[in-house]
């Protein structure tokens, strides 16, 4: 065996020079040659089985993580954000870029037998678009109402339309969110992708998926004919990839320290920070739209735009995000992610905690009074929000939620927090009956905003209906000129920093712990394991 690997918690920049840091393996274990080797990957996955087995239609990042194993893109993102060949050869993008044509490997094959064509790069994308198929997100990376049709130029040339100027394309198209299902499922079993499981879930990529117990694991078998990777990626040099959903952090950092598994996702700092020797942990931190709180403007007292601000001024952020994630998540001053192209580094500082600004704001909005629980009134009623969580809430998530609860109740702002189940949450987030919920948004492309912004936008939960923001936001996903797209969204991250529709909190990290039989682990840009180079001691 050789000598225990250094841990390590690094940033982005960093983890292509780390990952040659991981020392070789262990020889495989006695009756398990390299080749038939299994890798177990411990993943939080929790509601997968609410039907988010189609990354086609979840917005989850966990379906489009382990789905990875099934369904390749068209094009494969590099770390410098540049493309290369996939399942395409090559492609041309019109002058205005609203044509993209795809020259396709003739060589590809879905695990099912079916041939990957242009006809299949149809039937997917149109599937996508559908009404009936209620995609959201990956409706939305498709252009949605931008997207004019694919066209079947022949067998291996395919040409993609948008009515407009779409820049994102080709982003959104190395994505498993744009990947592809075997023609065969989407005419016969479309109906059952969202539930997922074998011969469902059937793609061309490195793995098949051949077992699946909701809640629990799923299996995903080596595809020995595949040799259409990115870089010429051929078959895995392992067969199995066991995929096991823990949702408790505190049992996947058991399973991986104790040899259980291989890999182990979603490890929160405080435990990352005090795993074992041999066991290597990788922090990447996601490109996207950061940890944060949607402030509601058309429901209740965020209609005001001096109670959004003091709500913001009121939380100590720094401190908060410091402590609780043992300083491995920077500070969030934008709704764009430091590590997200167009990001505006002018922004930090600008808004910082402010106690006497919080009260001086809340004065000039009226909430003047307080009742016995010192909590500010006007016309008799408290100032008083709701904010709607989805569970599981993960304890250093839940930490913050009382660090900012406490700051808001000092200045007399009550924050009535409720944890609800996906159907519960549902039902009040659709109406939209809530003061405030929370997320982040992990991807690569700014245009994220246009959904979470936009007055028809899919993520809009503060209510945002506003005709300069909606054109800014137009304006900046028809244009191919990068320097006007980084100007326009420097504006839009300054409206949202006055505005307050949604408060950013932290940005947080894929961290990923991997046990010491492993080498060659790589991620994409969201921090995603890929396996195409791994061995398996």
């Amino acid at each position: 065996m050789s000598a225990r690997p250094a841990r390590r918690l690094l940033p982005f920049a960093a983890l292509a020079a780390a990952t040659g840091l991981v020392l070789s393996a262990c020889a495989a274990p006695t009756g398990q040659s390299e080749g038939d080797a299994e890798l177990v990957w411990s993943i939080e996955g929790a509601n997968l089985s609410a039907g988010h087995m189609d990354p086609q239609v979840s917005q989850l990042d966990v379906s489009g993580m382990v789905q990875r194993a099934v369904l390749d893109s068209l094009v494969f993102q590099e770390k410098d954000g540049s493309f290369s060949p996939w399942l395409a050869e090559e492609w041309e993008v019109s002058d205005d870029s609203t044509e993209y044509t795809f020259t396709l490997r003739d060589d590809v094959t879905f695990t099912d037998g079916e041939p990957f064509d242009a006809a299949a790069v149809k039937a997917n994308f149109d599937r996508i678009v559908d009404p009936e198929t209620a995609s959201a997100q990956a409706a939305s990376m498709l252009g949605a109402d931008f997207y004019d049709g694919t066209e079947v130029v022949d067998d291996h040339t395919v040409k993609v339309t948008f009515t407009q100027p779409y820049a994102p394309f080709l982003q959104a198209a190395s994505t498993p969110q744009l990947g592809f299902y075997s023609p065969a499922v989407l005419e016969e079993s479309a109906d059952q992708l969202k539930a997922g499981g074998p011969g469902i879930t059937v793609g061309t990529g490195p793995f098949e998926l051949t077992e699946y117990t909701p809640d629990q694991e799923l299996v995903y078998t080596r595809n020995d004919d595949y040799t259409w990777g990115p870089h010429d990626a051929k078959a895995p040099k392992f067969e199995t990839l066991r995929v096991e959903i823990q949702p408790e952090a505190a049992v996947r950092t058991g399973v991986i320290e104790s040899g259980e598994a291989d890999i182990a996702s979603n490890i929160p700092p405080n435990l990352a920070k005090d795993l074992g020797d041999g066991i290597t942990v990788d922090s990447i931190e996601y490109p996207g739209l950061p940890y944060s709180l949607y402030l509601n403007e058309k429901y209740g007292v965020f209609a005001d735009e001096k109670v959004r601000q003091a709500f913001a001024r009121g939380i100590d952020v720094e401190p908060a995000v410091k402590e609780i994630f043992f300083g491995q998540f920077p500070r969030a001053w934008s709704v764009l992610g430091s590590t997200t192209p167009g990001y505006d580094a002018d922004l930090e500082g600008t808004w910082a905690f402010d106690q006497d600004e919080a009260n001086a704001l809340l004065d000039d909005a009226g909430w003047t009074e307080r009742n016995a629980d010192g909590i500010r009134t006007k016309d008799g009623e408290p100032l008083s929000v709701r904010w709607i969580a989805w569970t599981p809430v993960p304890d250093d998530r839940a930490a913050l939620a009382n660090a900012i609860q406490s700051d808001l109740k000092a200045i007399g702002f009550e924050v009535v927090r409720e944890v609800l189940e996906p159907g519960a949450y549902n039902a009040q987030y659709e109406p939209k009956t809530f003061d405030l919920t929370d997320w982040g948004f992990s991807g690569v492309d700014p245009d994220f905003l246009r959904s979470h912004l936009h007055s028809e936008g899919f993520q809009n939960a503060s209510q945002v209906a506003d005709p300069e923001i909606d054109a800014l936001l137009e304006q900046a996903v028809a244009s191919s000129d990068q320097d006007e797209r980084n100007e326009i969204y420097t504006r839009l991250q300054e409206w949202n920093a006055k505005y307050t529709a949604i408060v950013p909190l932290y940005s947080p990290s894929a961290i990923t712990a991997i046990g010491d039989r492993l080498d060659g682990l790589d991620y994409d840009l969201y921090g995603r394991p890929l396996f195409y180079d791994v061995t398996v001691g």
